[in-house]
């Protein structure tokens, strides 16, 4: 096993990896038998990890330090050269589809195979190259941008990340001082934040309209590769958790501005206290979390002892918080040598535990399917994959007091409401997004508008006063890098969530039997669909209202009746 500071990164060059695309496909047309056609098949899965791999360590390299001039370089490489190979997949799959050997391929392979395909040649044509070269530009000065910040606050200057413990700081005038300089440097930068945005919202109605969508919806669905539901779906849910859980998460929120001696609704700052003494903390430095976390994954399965032990022994994680590192957390692969890596940022909060469970899970779904062929089954679609993680993070509780100690019993409470708060957020960043893209000719103000009004209607324990700057006006939706960089994500952890409360369920009745259900759903890797994954491992699909009408019932009991004595 190659530790991942050994791994060589090398440019392809493109023009041969289009002509080898270009060969492949000939020969798979001109293949005289389905042996031929299986073995250019799997020729192609294995120059494919290869580039594949590229793209990724010069992808994570970039992230972990965006100053890094050779990599920034590369980004600017694949920004431009990925939609022009794009171009030759797309021959590819148009070869494979009208294989004449196409039943044997599905005999072996599933039929998951080429409904992916069909749906994956809806969302492109040539015409749309430049446009693709240009999203994939703004996409990157985004998250240059976020990462370049320097927050000045008391006296020190931090990124975005670091700043984040200074938001859920037990003291009132210092958590409320946070989130006005971090408000603060969004705004400072929010003409650029806003143009970036219009941007983007423009080229991408454009495609969609160049592919004869009426405008960009359509297109974003078929890129999430959506394969087992629709937008009629998405609203049906969207009603559900207005009519259950929006009433759930209100009476949570209600609940944790009586503990906080706060009046209703919230301020942004105080929102983001749990509990008057303090948000819940892990005990220990990083690699304490992590010793931790070995630990965890030790006592849940043998596979999981052995995944995490590979991952921290070859430096498959970066997790520190570094100056000119990219924000936020991910999971990527490297095919190649067929191991996940994992990127975060840890910051002394409840979210570098999270990040050891979440993250992880994703890691873990994808080395039990590593091998598979084809490549594209060892993951499953966008909101199948979440559930990995966010399940995983509630098989996470076994190890609540070595995570965190004297805070275990409040690091389950909050961890619990904040999946039920969560879920509202998740789903008013769908909504928004469906309107934006509706109305690409939107001006920015009349977008925080928007923002704001769905604020009161899925979040309304929170304050709109204006006290803090960005946030409370409206504008806060600039600090969620999905809504820039993939447009109709978001709803993925929403319905992911939902499923991750139906195993957290199963585990306070029986924590054995629930693995087995993670087990049967994650072996499946990307082998079906999303609704089929989730009947082949026995649970509900949350598009049934019945599954999100009983996750809120069973959650309510339980915060209802834990016991919270002796925690202020």
């Amino acid at each position: 096993m190659m530790k991942f500071s050994e791994m060589p990164y090398t440019r392809p060059d493109p023009e041969a990896v289009k002509a080898e695309l270009q060969q492949l496909t000939e020969r798979l047309r001109n293949a005289d038998g389905y042996e031929t056609a299986r073995a250019v098949f799997l020729e192609k899965e294995e120059k494919g990890k290869a580039v594949e791999t590229m793209g990724s360590l010069a992808y994570i390299r970039h992230s972990i330090d965006t100053r890094d001039e050779f990599y920034d370089g590369e980004i600017e490489f694949w920004d431009e050269i990925g939609p022009e190979i794009e171009e030759f997949e797309q021959e590819w799959l148009s070869a494979l589809l009208e294989s004449p050997f196409r039943a044997d391929f599905e005999k072996e392979y599933g039929r998951l195979l080429f409904l992916n395909a069909e749906i994956d040649r809806k969302s492109f044509s040539p015409e749309i190259v430049e446009d693709m070269q240009k999203e994939n530009e703004l996409v990157t000065e985004y998250g240059k941008l976020i990462a370049s910040a320097q927050v000045p606050f008391e006296g020190g200057v931090y990124t975005l990340s670091q700043l984040e413990p200074f938001q859920t700081d037990p003291d009132d005038a210092r958590r409320l001082a946070a989130w006005k300089a971090k408000g603060q440097w969004f705004r400072d930068h929010q003409e650029r934040l806003d143009s970036l945005y219009d941007e983007l919202v423009v080229l991408r109605d454009r495609m969609g309209r160049k592919l004869g969508y009426g405008g960009y919806t359509q297109l974003g669905y078929y890129r999430m590769a959506r394969n087992c539901w629709t937008r009629k779906d998405i609203e049906k849910f969207r009603t559900a958790v207005q009519k259950y859980l929006v009433p759930v998460a209100d009476s949570v929120m209600r609940e944790q501005a009586k503990r906080l001696g706060k009046s209703y609704p919230l301020s942004f700052a105080d929102a983001a206290l749990s509990f008057r003494s303090g948000n819940p903390r892990p005990v220990g430095t990083p690699d304490d979390i992590l010793a931790q976390g070995q630990k965890f994954y030790d006592s849940l399965s043998p596979e999981t002892s052995e995944f995490f032990r590979t991952m921290r022994e070859n430096g498959l994680m970066d997790v520190l918080s570094t100056e000119g590192k990219e924000g936020g957390g991910y999971c990527t692969s490297l095919p190649l040598y067929e191991v996940p890596f994992i990127f975060a940022n840890f910051n002394g909060t409840q979210g570098d535990v999270e990040v050891v469970t979440h993250e992880a899970g994703h890691a873990f779904a994808y080395w039990m399917n590593r091998s598979r062929i084809p490549t594209e089954y060892t993951d499953p679609s966008a909101e199948a994959c979440e559930v990995h993680s966010m399940s995983m993070e509630f098989f996470g509780w076994k190890n609540a007091e070595g995570f965190f100690g004297p805070d275990a019993r409040k690091f389950m409470y909050s961890h619990l409401a904040a999946a039920v708060t969560f879920i509202p957020y998740g789903t008013m960043v769908d909504h928004f997004q469906h309107i934006v893209y509706e109305k690409a000719e939107m001006k920015p103000a009349e977008r925080h508008a928007e923002w704001k009004r769905l604020l009161g209607i899925y979040m309304p324990w929170l304050k709109l006063d204006g006290e803090i700057p960005f946030f409370a006006d409206g504008e806060g939706w600039q600090r969620q890098s999905h809504i820039y960089e993939v447009p109709f994500y978001y709803i993925d952890y929403c319905l992911a969530q939902t499923v991750s409360l139906e195993f957290w369920a199963m585990i306070q009745k029986d924590p054995e039997d629930a693995w087995k259900h993670y087990m049967a759903y994650t072996v499946q890797g990307g082998s079906h669909t999303f609704t089929d994954l989730l009947k082949n491992a026995d649970l509900i699909t949350p598009f049934d209202e019945a599954c999100l009408k009983g996750v809120c019932e069973t959650a309510t009991r339980w915060l209802d009746n834990f016991d919270l004595t002796g925690i202020e």
